[in-house]
């Protein structure tokens, strides 16, 4: 007999401390335990991560929780482990040792359900994989989460080819699916339930108003005068805050002249090594920082609750971006501020994102070789065969896949593609420009 609402209160109240579920949180979880698919969109600080850590105590078994970043996996197995007392949460990825990978294994493994851990957290690329999927094979997995739910959208913020795998490999588990993110236009919310193949899923939807966020634009005539309002505004406001930028140069630029003016200010883009971006984020973090100066890629796992204002010096991608970014701000509830600096003219450089398309050559290289397969092939045998990089040959897949011009099924148990029949011409050119200009 599946649990109750009072056992899931109960659990709630008693590990957790949440005495007052919201009838949204509720819904999710009673359909959950009752091994039905379950979609939530609900803003930032709305509870989101309560919809599997309470389903996920009183079911037996381990929940595998698939999360994008390994800070914020880390971040919340030790959120997990703090409510709880005990190491229930244990995580899997690429940067820990062979030692503690056993270790993790081992307690997702343990038959004893008081000792054994509840949630494994794993990143999109540790789930696919083969071996993976063995080990899981042979565990009592109860649900499997995938937050961030979002990045299956190749049109969306924050898009990870990853991602685009986790359909088959959620076949393969056999188990209730919990998807969660905290904004999702309709497309995107119907592109997730495709791609990870939701069955009849219970879609929770909620507004994403913030009333402790004061939203605020403000025009300029001028490049220069922009800049100027932003140097002379940052030093006045309550820190931290996160400034948001177009360009690596203008990180570099504004983190120079704000740490000129006294502020603790570092810039984050993608290119900064490794080490120096997680030493920006760690810092940040720990409050040794009053301003970070970012492109988008400094996005999830920010997960600090006293951030008080958001700045974009430049438009943001998207309105689903920009609701991702302001939301990082006032997460402890306190007042906090999020404005927009712009010119008409910065629209250009979006427009000019938004034009952009996808490699049309490398498109029609791809399905001239499913052409050639004589069966269906895995993206690792058309990534041997063409050259190109797994993570691209996944996003070029899926666009194929979408436009209706390649299937997708299995072999050997893994996601496999042939070429489809629709698109034909009359010169035997299966992908042809008007195709392309067309699906994409």
């Amino acid at each position: 007999m599946p649990p109750t609402r009072k056992d899931l209160g109960n659990a709630a109240a008693q590990t957790f401390g949440w005495r007052n579920l919201r009838p949204e949180q509720l819904s999710a979880m009673e359909a959950a335990v009752h091994g039905r698919d379950v979609l939530a969109v609900m803003p930032t600080g709305s509870g989101k991560s309560a919809i599997y850590q309470v389903p996920a105590l009183v079911l037996p078994g381990v929940a595998v929780v698939v999360s994008p970043l390994i800070a914020l996996q880390r971040d919340q197995a030790e959120a997990i482990n703090a409510a709880t007392g005990m190491d229930r949460a244990v995580v899997v990825n690429s940067s820990q040792s062979q030692a503690e990978l056993d270790d993790a294994w081992a307690a997702a493994e343990d038959s004893d359900e008081k000792r054994k851990a509840k949630y494994l957290f794993l990143a999109p690329e540790q789930l696919v994989k083969e071996a993976t999927m063995t080990r899981l094979a042979d565990l009592e997995v109860s649900l499997l989460v995938i937050d961030e739910a979002h990045c299956v959208s190749a049109w969306g913020h924050d898009f990870r080819p990853d991602y685009l795998q986790l359909g088959a490999a959620a076949a393969r588990l056999d188990k209730p699916i919990i998807a969660l993110t905290a904004t999702a236009a309709l497309p995107v919310r119907e592109e997730i339930i495709q791609q990870l193949r939701l069955e009849k899923p219970l879609v929770i939807a909620r507004g994403f108003d913030r009333p402790n966020l004061y939203l605020e634009a403000v025009h300029h005539e001028s490049a220069e005068g922009k800049r100027r309002a932003i140097i002379n505004q940052l030093p006045q406001l309550p820190a931290p805050g996160i400034l948001y930028v177009s360009t690596r140069r203008h990180a570099e630029d504004y983190a120079a002249d704000l740490g000129g003016m006294g502020l603790r200010a570092k810039a984050y883009h993608a290119g900064l090594r490794k080490r120096v971006r997680e030493d920006v984020h760690q810092s940040f973090l720990d409050g040794d920082l009053d301003v970070v100066v970012a492109t988008s890629a400094f996005g999830m796992g920010i997960d600090k609750p006293d951030v008080r204002f958001v700045l974009h010096a430049d438009i943001p991608e998207s309105v689903d971006s920009y609701y991702q970014e302001i939301g990082r701000a006032g997460r402890d509830g306190r007042d906090s501020l999020a404005l927009l600096h712009y010119r008409p003219e910065d629209l250009g450089l979006r427009r000019f994102f938004a034009a952009h398309r996808p490699d049309p050559d490398a498109l029609r290289q791809l399905f001239g070789l499913l052409r050639q397969q004589q069966g269906p092939a895995t993206a690792a045998d058309l990534a041997q065969a063409s050259g190109l990089n797994i993570r691209r040959m996944t996003g070029l897949l899926s666009l194929l896949e979408q436009s209706g011009s390649i299937t997708d099924s299995e072999a050997a148990g893994k996601p496999a593609y042939r070429a489809g029949s629709r698109q034909r011409t009359a010169a035997g050119a299966n992908f042809s420009s008007d195709i392309l200009a067309r699906s994409f």
